[in-house]
């Protein structure tokens, strides 16, 4: 990956930042794009104590204008775009029941977990296809959520499908032009997102945030929560000419939580 150009959305943290780190290790000069300047900046500079070559771009995803600017800042100041890792998400809070979420509510989160993932593939893709040499590879992430059903998470479970549909679609429609779609299927990650989650149902409590890590752990056949390093790493070899044929793929990183019923 020595020179390649990765952009990375919310590469400020969680996963995101884990694969930044991880891209640059393996040689490419990284894009950062997140909402947080402060986070974002961090991780430009750890991957710069590292040797590396990163920027940082303040996106927020669901604009188009956004979008629109990322990619031009990318062009600007690399020249083209080898790998792209679509990770930017967030969950719609209060969770609830189906029929209890408001359209407000439906409309921002397909904006900000759907519609988002396309938009960069929109400019992603165009990229490609007009550089010299052509070509590249995108991963985006989608969830075990989006393999079936989630109580209290419908809106979040039905975009990260609709991820899934739109990468697989992607990748029949543009292999000839050499450019590899995948989806990383990331399962149960020591994420912000996670934490934030288990706080807020032990309402800070020490002793039920421990009790409800455990049961969270319990859930995955491995017996632990994953590590951001474990699914990034996946989202790089998707990346990689290692996985030069690999295209359309659904790549599970999920300890085995889903095993049984796929």
């Amino acid at each position: 990956m020595k020179n390649k150009i990765a952009l990375i959305t919310g590469g400020s943290s969680g996963i995101g930042r884990a694969a930044a780190l991880a891209f640059a290790r393996y040689g490419a000069r990284v894009v950062i794009a997140a909402r947080r300047p402060e986070r974002g900046q961090n991780v430009v500079r750890e991957i710069q104590a590292m040797g590396g070559e990163a920027i940082f771009v303040a996106a927020d995803v669901s604009q188009p204008d956004h979008v629109k600017t990322l990619m031009r800042k990318t062009i600007d100041t690399f020249g083209r775009l080898d790998y792209a890792l679509n990770n930017a998400a967030t969950i719609i809070e209060p969770l609830a029941r189906t029929a209890d979420f408001t359209e407000e509510q439906f409309d921002q989160s397909m904006a900000m977990n759907l519609k988002s993932v396309w938009m960069c593939m929109h400019q992603e893709i165009r990229q490609m296809m007009a550089q010299n040499p052509r070509g590249g590879a995108i991963v985006n992430t989608s969830s075990v959520n989006g393999l079936g059903g989630a109580p209290m998470a419908a809106l979040y479970s039905a975009a990260k499908a609709g991820v899934l549909a739109l990468t697989k679609s992607a990748a029949l429609e543009y292999a000839k032009d050499g450019i590899r779609v995948n989806a990383l299927v990331a399962g149960l990650v020591e994420t912000p997102m996670l934490a934030g989650q288990i706080e807020k149902y032990s309402g800070g409590n020490p002793e039920a945030t421990k009790a409800i890590e455990q049961r969270v752990a319990d859930l995955v056949a491995i017996g632990r929560v994953g590590r951001p390093e474990e699914a990034a790493e996946a989202a790089v070899w998707l990346c990689s000419d290692s996985a030069s044929y690999v295209t359309g793929h659904s790549m599970i990183v999920d300890g085995g939580m889903t095993a049984p019923m796929r």
